[in-house]
């Protein structure tokens, strides 16, 4: 049988395994709340946890509050969980009452046991090291743990930001190498005008350039934190230069621009800020799942389809229809988009949940926030990589559906007229010829003048250039 260690706590004592590096308050948490949802807290948000962790230590040294010999065990111990070392031994579940008290005591007992370690101690040795007089001192859960949610998601938007980029740079090369395909734009499902295929790829790219914007600013959101206001946000229980000293080692630590609010209380009992943000993030599913939806589209078929572009093959689509290669990434994005919007969905009802001094649902909030941004990262990562990046033009099959379909005929207007355009596409709904070719065998114009009037420059110019018999001046700029 595993060895056992006994801990007591408000409620009695508990037998602990007797290497854990976690406590009885933890082991309380994973009877409680494991099997609710069976999900671990993001990995995100307990190196942020580490962070918060080591500020406070520092500051307490600062203070005089821990002696060297206790100080360099735990600021070690919190550099640990920074950097990823002591994940395993996070164990809660991310889901759980009382606002987060059960993850910030499973992160105090987690550093202090490891600081005893590192002490000479064995896990349990609290005289040595306290999870709440020591790990915790001048902390509640109320201030550390939307802390280390900010922190956690700051990090998380800035390598976002730089996914987004990188796919916006990835069809705005697309958009150069396109250019010269004319191609059938679409309104309705229907056949509208001509554009080009580059223009296509350049509108998506402008999409995803305000989401970068966005995501940038959302920084700004998050900055400003309430490490310091313990309970309520009135720094009950913390001296006033422990107030004023933790967020400035905070800001060290991460390299990120924190600050301490300056109204603490209401800091600490409001969550908009997160659904601003995850509105943001729902911009973007937005976004995805719209240009996803696109280019599965465009690629469809492919010879009973649209077919205009190529995605790349990324497996065999069927285990019954020989041949068939379905287009699994833009599918997988999209549904990680839909997950992102029912996510932000939950953020908003957890932030409205709040009450007086507090939010008891911000486990929710975390989780379902930094979901998003980590299945967001993800999906533009494979997005540009394994499908975008790979695009290829089927340049005949665009030219057919130019020369065939009659949208064609309204960039023929201003040389035939409306009426001949619309002779001209009755006729050849009836005898089953493509529109360039009964423009050429009337005669209505020859083959330069049809070419240039559909070239990729005639298409994509703002406007229509001046008729030669007017000298339309409203026109000279176009």
């Amino acid at each position: 049988m595993t060895e056992t260690r006994v801990e007591k706590d408000l409620l009695g004592e508990k037998s602990v395994p007797a290497g854990a590096l976690y406590g009885v308050y933890t082991a309380r948490a994973v009877e409680n709340f494991s099997a609710l949802a069976c999900r671990p807290v993001r990995a995100s948000l307990i190196h942020a946890y580490g962070a918060v962790k080591l500020a406070c230590a520092r500051t307490n040294r600062e203070l005089g509050f821990l002696d060297d010999a206790k100080s360099r065990a735990l600021e070690q111990a919190c550099a640990e969980m920074m950097e990823g070392k002591l994940d395993a031994h996070i164990v809660v579940d991310a889901l759980q009452g009382g606002a987060g008290t059960s993850t910030n005591m499973n992160v105090n007992e987690v550093i202090a046991n490891r600081a005893i370690q590192l002490l000479g101690g064995r896990p349990g040795q609290y005289e040595l090291v306290s999870p709440t007089e020591d790990v915790n001192l001048h902390q509640s859960t109320n201030d550390t743990y939307p802390t280390a949610l900010r922190v956690a998601a700051v990090g998380l938007l800035r390598e976002l930001e730089r996914h987004v980029t990188a796919l916006q740079e990835a069809f705005q090369r697309k958009e150069k190498q396109f250019a010269h395909v004319v191609k059938v734009a679409r309104t309705q499902y229907q056949d509208a005008v001509l554009t080009t295929l580059g223009r296509e790829m350049g509108a998506y790219a402008e999409a995803f350039a305000r989401d970068r914007w966005r995501i940038y600013k959302c920084e700004e959101r998050l900055r400003v934190v309430n490490l310091g206001g313990t309970a309520v946000g009135t720094g009950l229980g913390a001296p006033r230069q422990f107030i004023f000293r933790a967020v400035e080692h905070l800001r060290q630590i991460t390299g990120l621009g924190l600050a301490r609010a300056e109204n603490l209380v209401e800091a600490t009992q409001n969550a908009d800020a997160f659904v601003e943000v995850s509105g943001i993030l729902k911009a973007l599913a937005a976004n995805l799942l719209k240009v996803a939806g696109d280019l599965r589209l465009l690629s469809s078929g492919p010879e009973a389809g649209l077919g205009e572009i190529r995605l790349p093959a990324r497996q065999a689509g069927s285990s019954i229809m020989p041949g068939k290669v379905n287009p699994v990434i833009p599918e997988a994005v999209s549904q990680a988009a839909m997950v992102v919007m029912a996510n932000d969905q939950a953020v908003a009802q957890a932030c409205a949940m709040g009450s007086l001094e507090l939010n008891a649902f911000l486990p929710l909030v975390a989780d379902a926030l930094l979901g998003s941004l980590e299945l967001l990262t993800g999906a533009c990562d494979v997005f540009r990589r394994l499908c975008v990046e790979g695009i290829e033009a089927d340049e005949a099959r665009c030219r057919a559906h130019v020369h065939g379909a009659a949208a064609v005929l309204t960039a023929l207007l201003d040389q035939i007229g409306y009426d001949k355009a619309t002779e001209i596409a009755a006729e050849a709904a009836r005898a089953g010829k493509t529109v360039r070719q009964l423009v050429l065998d009337k005669g209505v114009l020859t083959a330069e003048q049809f070419d240039e009037l559909t070239s990729p420059e005639s298409v994509t110019r703002l406007g229509s250039p001046p008729r030669p018999e007017t000298g339309n001046e409203h026109g000279k700029d176009a």
